[in-house]
């Protein structure tokens, strides 16, 4: 596999995050600007923001979940040359299941839809790092 073939479903995944950073900062400087709410009530990451607006930061701050040892994974990947046509397919489908996952997370929010595609991408990555951890252990 080439670089860029490791590294697309990385941009695509890296994206998804910044644009749901700057849906997350839209909402809060509409808020702080309409003087809705205060500095005060909000500086130290008190609980006062709308149920919208934490919403959309639950779902920034789930990128920063699952998604971390995805980063690790594809970065462990370039370096040691063993992506592979079933690897980049996996990471397809990670990426596919964040998006999926994030669309529900900022719309509907229903917990019997997103918690399925939360498990199955966690099951999707998981099986990529045994993957990964087998193929490793192979050449050493």
């Amino acid at each position: 596999m080439s670089v860029m073939d490791v590294l697309l479903p990385v941009f695509v995944q890296v994206i998804l995050t910044l644009v749901v950073a700057y849906m997350l900062a839209y909402k809060r400087v509409t808020l702080v600007r309409s003087g809705e709410l205060r500095g005060k009530k909000i500086s130290l990451r008190e609980p006062n923001w709308p149920d919208d607006t934490r919403k959309v930061e639950n779902s920034y701050l789930n990128q920063f979940e699952l998604p971390v040892l995805f980063y690790v994974l594809m970065i462990l990947l370039l370096i040691t040359r063993q992506a592979d046509f079933i690897l980049m397919t996996l990471a397809w489908i990670f990426v596919a299941l964040r998006i999926v996952h994030a669309y529900v997370h900022l719309t509907s929010n229903r917990l019997p839809l997103r918690g399925p595609i939360f498990i199955l991408g966690a099951i999707v990555l998981t099986i990529m790092w045994i993957l990964f951890m087998v193929s490793i252990i192979r050449v050493y």
